[in-house]
């Protein structure tokens, strides 16, 4: 049977650095900050006229009928979470992304493309930030559109055209203000990378691209101690970003510089060196992903 699509805003909040908070405090008293974190979410939904669509792991999913609901409710988030107390020492911020458009909704659940692209939004955003699109700020009220700055402008998945990025501001200060300027065109820079015998250019037209042992990856590393999705790297405007999401962290070498492990973490390709995946380079120089960056 067709569902006819329905346009809606698509909200994720995230609690940010949640992996460390278990690591820190332990599962018990993490997870009740979580929970809190998420109390939270719901609160704001219930009150901005939302619907809580479902929680995954340590992040909620909600849509409003508006952009303009969308937009006061995430500040509303980003507001409370600043004010909680969690009694630890420890603090706890929450990242948070929406975008308005058409989807399909069925048994409770929400599906379709912009669900996609307000998930991509969330991950974009940093702990005590939201992101939201160009197309989703040209909805919004007069009052709230004044108080967002263009961040960027990147490819995302399954998207023809590059989309611009936009932080909304819940809270101002003079750094805020000063930020609000024209976002320079810049044309990209490409990435040459070796692995193997392989030569793989990235420029422009990449997105995404995706390294580690599994099978669906756009490189294979073949090498026990990688994750099956052990990271990736990201064209964000004119910088391709590296993103290690494994267990064992990713280690990168640029030239005669000390080598640096990333462990869900990023890092900007600059140079030329040299990654190895779940161990130093000199343990096992036999796998690597050589970079070679071109301004």
């Amino acid at each position: 049977m067709n569902q006819t699509p329905v346009n809606l805003a698509i909200l994720f909040a995230d609690v940010s650095g949640s992996t460390r908070l278990y690591e820190t405090l332990g599962d018990a008293q993490a997870r009740t900050i979580v929970e809190r974190c998420l109390s939270v979410v719901s609160d704001v939904c219930r009150d901005h006229e939302g619907q809580v669509i479902k929680t995954i792991g340590d992040e909620m999913m909600t849509t409003f009928v508006s952009a303009d609901h969308a937009a006061r409710a995430a500040c509303d988030i980003q507001n409370r979470i600043a004010a909680m107390h969690t009694g630890t020492g420890t603090s706890v911020s929450m990242h948070v992304g929406f975008h308005f458009g058409p989807v399909i909704a069925h048994d409770g659940d929400v599906h379709g493309d912009a669900v996609n692209v307000a998930a991509r939004m969330t991950e974009l955003a940093k702990g005590g930030q939201i992101i939201t699109t160009s197309q989703t700020v040209a909805l919004l009220s007069i009052p709230l559109r004044a108080g967002t700055r263009d961040l960027d402008s990147l490819t995302i998945k399954g998207k023809q055209k590059d989309v611009s990025i936009f932080e909304l501001l819940w809270q101002e200060t003079a750094d805020d203000l000063t930020a609000l300027s024209p976002r320079r065109v810049v044309r990209p820079k490409r990435v040459r990378l070796m692995h193997g015998t392989r030569m793989i250019e990235l420029g422009d037209s990449t997105a995404i691209f995706a390294l580690g042992r599994d099978a669906t990856n756009d490189v294979v590393i073949a090498d026990r101690l990688a994750s099956r999705m052990h990271a990736r790297i990201e064209r964000r405007r004119d910088n391709f970003i590296l993103v290690d999401h494994s267990s064992n962290g990713t280690y990168v070498r640029v030239d005669s510089e000390p080598e640096i492990m990333l462990r869900r973490e990023e890092w900007r390709l600059r140079g030329h060196g040299f990654c190895s995946f779940g161990h130093p380079h000199e343990q096992d120089p036999t796998e690597v992903l050589e970079f070679q960056c071109f301004e």
